[in-house]
């Protein structure tokens, strides 16, 4: 590769990355602007609350309802008595946990998708890696709040210790998916190369 072919794809490398960059960041503004206001819609008293919407089209309360019952389950399965409502989750002689929004990881699936999506890779490889990492940061949401129960019922005297899990989970769950990102990433450029070192070597036909 001479000079000139050598700049050229430098050129083009360059023009990829920024166009990864720029869809990175428009999509992650689009996906969690868009759960935000859904949020906002799907909230008596919220300043853009729909009733119709909120009673047929919230996927909020779902996701919600979805981590609060398999999270009470295991916290049963430790022995303790729970109940829960929409929003929130008892242990009798343990905790009170509130699901908010904050506690959903809405946000953090707002990153994966957006940086999958704008990462050039084929659209198998693209959904099975947004299903995988969107169903691994559930599992560790139901998880966290299961084991806020447990351990919280558990340890009385230490709940003060606990003010920070929010934080100790987003972190842990950016490692895994900074992880994940990476070694997905590894594979389809594998995947590219070894694709273009085939066509290379093919015969020239006249």
């Amino acid at each position: 590769m001479n000079e000139i072919q050598t700049k050229e794809a430098r050129k083009q490398a360059n023009k990829k990355a920024i166009k990864f960059i720029v869809a990175l960041f428009v999509l992650y503004i689009l996906f969690s602007q868009a759960n935000l206001f859904m949020n906002s819609v799907t909230s008596p008293g919220a300043k853009y609350y729909n009733a119709t919407i909120s009673a047929h089209f919230n996927y909020i309360q779902g996701l919600r309802t979805a981590l609060i019952v398999p999270a009470v389950w295991i916290i049963k399965a430790f022995g303790f008595y729970a109940i829960y409502n929409e929003t929130d989750v008892m242990v009798v002689a343990g905790p009170y946990l509130r699901i908010n929004y904050s506690c959903l990881g809405l946000g953090v699936m707002s990153f994966l998708a957006a940086f999958v999506l704008a990462f050039p890779a084929p659209w198998k490889s693209t959904f099975k890696m947004l299903a995988t990492g969107i169903v691994t940061i559930y599992i560790l949401n139901v998880c966290r709040i299961a084991g806020l129960g447990v351990l919280l019922g558990l340890f009385e005297s230490q709940r003060q210790n606990f003010t920070y899990h929010h934080e100790i989970f987003n972190v842990i769950v950016y490692i895994c998916i900074f992880v994940m990102l990476y070694l997905w990433i590894k594979k389809n450029t594998k995947e590219v190369n070894k694709t273009k070192n085939e066509d290379t070597d093919q015969p020239q036909q006249d």
